[in-house]
């Protein structure tokens, strides 16, 4: 749905034979990619390495993820593969808009070395003059889910997973309840407050690491500093009681 607002509403503008509009996803999907991951040729971030125990050095892509680019400007049905250049290895990838920009505004100056090496999307316009039946309007979309929200039910296979995933965040993958104590009986209500609490949890921590002097390279370890802070509130706790029996 908001796809076809920012396209219709572009489309509606006066400067749309102008434009270029590029759709990019974060993440693929969790489907299988044939072609392998480039894994070499690609230049480091300026040479950044993770920290210890990992070491790594951000010098190799991911899956591929699609991009949409819509424009008057491009011929309806193009398919695009790769680019050429600016160099051998260059591949599309997220920095190729940043690179794209740089070339299109002569900027000074590449982020990274990673943008620099990025291909840019000049070839995907192959127009020489603007299409005039690009649609106005876009079709309805339609609800990906037919009946109301049933908060009550027994977790779906993806919603365990994501509970799994939140138990990272608060340390309960280390304890003898996960994976499958964790989930047993929980309803999507449930689940819904437990990855709430534990992205809480997560940030708190976070936050706690920052104030103490930790930066964007350290590595938290959360189930030790949430076991300490639990451990600090269940004495809170203690002396809490024993002054209200005091009293």
């Amino acid at each position: 749905m908001f796809v076809k607002q920012v396209y219709e509403t572009l489309r509606a503008s006066p400067h749309w034979n102008e434009m270029l509009l590029i759709i990019p996803y974060d993440e693929h999907g969790g489907f299988y990619d044939h072609v392998p991951t480039p894994a070499s040729g690609v230049p480091s971030l300026d040479d950044i390495v993770s920290p210890d125990p990992y070491n790594f050095t951000f010098d190799h892509l991911g899956v591929q993820v699609p991009t949409i680019m819509v424009s008057p400007w491009i011929e309806r049905g193009t398919v695009v593969h790769g680019p050429k250049g600016p160099y051998p290895s260059s591949e599309y990838e997220h920095s190729s808009i940043s690179a794209m920009v740089k070339k299109v505004f002569t900027l000074n100056e590449f982020l990274t070395k990673r943008d620099a090496w990025a291909g840019t999307f000049e070839t995907v316009i192959n127009r020489n003059t603007p299409r005039t039946n690009c649609p106005v309007t876009l079709p309805d979309t339609e609800k990906l889910r037919k009946e109301d929200k049933d908060e009550e039910r027994a977790l779906s296979e993806f919603q365990s997973e994501l509970v799994q995933l939140a138990a990272t965040l608060n340390g309960d993958h280390t304890k003898d309840i996960f994976p499958q104590k964790l989930i047993e009986n929980m309803k999507v209500i449930d689940a819904v407050g437990y990855v709430e609490d534990a992205f809480k949890n997560f940030c708190d921590v976070c936050e706690e690491a920052k104030n103490n002097g930790a930066d964007d390279f350290n590595i938290i370890d959360f189930a030790t500093r949430l076991a300490q802070k639990d451990s600090h509130k269940s004495f809170d706790g203690k002396i809490f009681s024993c002054c209200i029996c005091k009293n």
